[in-house]
């Protein structure tokens, strides 16, 4: 099969190497005699372009070197073609690429993308922003908003990030309504996820698939900071899908469900985040699932 593969390189995610990613795109590629050309992403996001661009140059795939934030921009402008997306895992969770077992290493990823197993993978839009795997509201995504105007990128940053506010964190009132059945909150964080990740393998909905078609909501709801790092311990090993009308559903320390689309309130104006990058909040949020959004090169 005729190939040939766009590769697009974010200067700025994630904590360096670019050099040497350059050469080994090139190198490996050649290799393959696969035609291919290397461009940069652009700070605005807007990748509507690529579709003509597709069309007129026989392009067949498309590989994303950086972060989810990336993968979410060029996904986007994407949307409705055949093309396929790889990744080469250059961000500082890289969820996605975890999801879909994608190596962090150049050369493994590189792999990926050669054997081009690509399927489709299903996305989701919050208040119609496009998100390919994960957003939330409250704790995760004030780390987000810090993160982001941190000088130094990477996972060390992340983890100082997250660790200074997770002893300010605070508490916001939700309501969450699915199929006319309301839930009222106190959380520290929503999470509406496609995939199991957080990033770096912290796989905060451990039900979630790229491909079922079903968002899977996760709820941690008020308690002690000592209580919710063990509660959430186990949601990372275990935590289990419970139907929205369980009795005891409402006394959980950690709501854990899926949907197709919800609506959630947001009165207090928690922050939020979309694959990872900071996002405007909003006082109300329309969330429903996208099958089958894109195709994914896959492990």
């Amino acid at each position: 099969m005729h190939r040939k593969i766009v590769y697009f390189i974010n200067p700025i995610s994630g904590t360096g190497g670019k050099g040497l990613l350059l050469d080994i795109i090139k190198n490996k590629t050649a290799e393959k005699n696969i035609p291919f050309e290397i461009l940069h992403t652009n700070a605005a996001g807007d990748y509507g372009y690529l579709k003509e661009k597709i069309a007129t140059e026989n392009i067949t795939d498309v590989v994303v070197c950086g972060g989810d934030g990336t993968v979410n921009q060029v996904a986007n402008g994407l949307l409705g073609t055949s093309v396929n997306i790889g990744i080469i895992p250059m961000g500082s969770g890289n969820g996605l690429a975890f999801a879909a077992k994608i190596p962090k290493r150049i050369h493994k990823a590189l792999k990926v993308v050669f054997a081009g197993n690509a399927v489709y993978i299903d996305s989701f839009y919050i208040n119609k922003k496009f998100s390919c795997m994960l957003c939330g509201l409250g704790f995760d995504a004030q780390v987000a908003h810090d993160f982001a105007k941190q000088k130094k990128r990477g996972l060390s940053t992340y983890i100082k990030q997250s660790a200074k506010n997770f002893f300010k964190a605070k508490h916001y009132n939700f309501e969450l309504i699915q199929d006319g059945k309301t839930l009222n909150s106190e959380a520290f964080f929503i999470s509406i996820a496609n995939s199991n990740q957080f990033g770096n393998n912290f796989t905060i909905a451990p039900q979630a698939s790229l491909h079922d078609g079903l968002l899977d909501i996760v709820v941690v709801n008020r308690m002690s900071k000592l209580r919710m790092i063990w509660t959430i311990l186990k949601q990372v090993r275990n935590g289990q899908v419970r139907m929205y009308e369980d009795k005891k559903y409402h006394q959980n320390d950690i709501h854990y469900f899926q949907a197709k689309k919800i609506t959630i309130k947001n009165p207090e104006l928690a922050p939020l985040h979309i694959d990872g990058d900071p996002a405007a909040t909003s006082n109300i949020f329309e969330i429903e699932i996208i099958e089958n959004a894109f195709k994914l090169l896959i492990a």
